[in-house]
């Protein structure tokens, strides 16, 4: 008999063809998906032809040109058309051009792509979003990915898993970002250092979708192999109307073991930022009032799909962008900027003085369409805020949800929704 065995084992068990795997234990195993996108696929494209002129499956290889597209300029339109040659070469179907392309990790689950109990990898660290819907995905160099390209199998150490217990009611405001920046600011950004995360508790089963696929795509802020949240009704309810293929789901066992679980009583969580320059330099926003801002940036693979853009537009409605302060949104899919426009988002964001763009990873990167200046200070519903990650070295970062992105931006500094009334 097996031994009892967490989410994450039991997947990679499946698909190493094992009963059971154990910590530490190197596997091989055969992969549903292998994602790259306009920066890491070209490099993933050299390492596969080192092995073979033909990706080893047409149908399950994910190219997303999302980086530096619209492209930015010579050298980012090169990157972008490598890519899409190959994909007509080789046949590959899981191709979005610009016009229907989103963010990667937005756009995946909601075209229905990764389904739960999938083994993923991806050549851009924020795989692990995919986790939220029950898979074990996370993120490779594009070494790994080519050879994932060529070869449709990965070798994996099996991480050890803490569990995340989140139980209560989460105050009013309180969103997924701000439980995961709650979390990340509690263990440090090395805490689960290749560990797979499971957030479980009542305040995890009563978040939507998005509120999840937060969570979890901040799992590599923290140093994790993968974030998990187990399929559940809600899972259930966003999968099935567009998963392209059958699925299977994995529960962890009542005795599985863990490394640490670690409690949260959801009633601790406050409106959440971190502060430049780590994830992990966390802060109720109620006291961070006092820090200015030159931009606001509302978008990204972590807060991007609709459920943050009607936060977003919620606290906007009938106001003003701060004359100091750029306002960028983006919504992270060509689906989310349609539903912007049908439910009059997008004339509520354009009233506030507020740019709308094309869907696009842009700013987040520092890679175009909001870079900043030297000195200069935004507040960014993105994931990471180090030293340099949106422009100059001397520029900085503050990592928030939706709703306070919103109110700071109206406000010409951090602030909270309420501080408008």
């Amino acid at each position: 008999m097996a031994r009892p065995m967490n989410i994450a084992e039991k997947i990679l068990a499946a698909h190493a063809g094992l009963d059971e795997v154990v910590p530490g234990q190197l596997i091989e195993c055969n992969l549903d998906l292998v994602l790259s996108n306009d920066v890491t696929a070209p490099i993933a494209i050299d390492e596969c032809r080192k092995i073979t002129d033909k990706v080893w499956d047409a149908e399950k290889v994910v190219m997303v040109p999302d980086h530096y597209t619209p492209n930015k300029d010579i050298k980012s339109a090169e990157l972008a058309n490598r890519v899409r040659k190959f994909v007509r070469e080789q046949g590959i179907s899981h191709y979005w051009e610009v016009g229907c392309v989103g963010i990667e990790h937005a756009l995946l689950p909601e075209q229905g792509v990764c389904v739960p109990g999938d083994l993923i990898i991806g050549a851009d660290s924020h795989t692990c979003t995919y986790g939220a819907m029950g898979c074990f995905s996370t993120g490779v160099g594009s070494t790994d990915a080519g050879v994932g390209l060529a070869t449709g199998r990965a070798w994996f150490k099996v991480p050890e898993s803490i569990k995340f217990v989140v139980d209560g009611e989460l105050k009013p405001g309180v969103t997924g970002k701000d439980i995961i920046l709650h979390i990340i600011g509690k263990i440090g950004v090395d805490g689960a250092l290749y560990k797979a995360m499971e957030f479980t508790g009542s305040a995890i089963r009563s978040l939507s979708m998005e509120g999840r696929l937060t969570i979890s795509n901040m799992a590599i802020e923290a140093g994790g192999k993968a974030g998990i949240i187990e399929v559940d009704d809600i899972t259930r309810a966003y999968v099935e109307p567009r998963a392209e293929r059958p699925w299977v789901e994995y529960h962890s066992d009542p005795d599985a073991e863990y490394a640490d679980v670690i409690y949260i009583d959801a009633q601790d969580i406050e409106p959440t930022v971190a502060l430049p320059s780590l994830p992990s330099n966390t802060k109720p926003a109620a006291e961070c009032r006092d820090i200015a801002i030159d931009q606001v940036v509302i978008g990204s693979c972590t807060n991007g799909r609709i459920e943050d853009m009607r936060q977003a537009a919620a606290v906007l409605k009938g106001r003003k962008v701060h004359p100091n302060v750029r306002c960028i949104v983006i919504p992270a899919t060509q689906q989310v900027v349609r539903q912007c426009l049908q439910e009059g988002l997008t004339e509520i964001f354009i009233d506030a003085n507020c740019v709308v763009s094309a869907p696009t990873c842009g700013p987040c990167l520092g890679g175009h369409m909001g870079c900043l200046a030297a000195g200069e200070r935004a507040i960014a519903t993105t994931n990471r805020n180090f030293v340099g990650r949106m422009g100059d070295p001397t520029s900085e970062v503050i990592l928030s949800s939706p709703a306070v992105a919103a109110a700071s931006a109206v406000a010409g500094h951090v602030a909270l929704p309420e501080d408008l009334d």
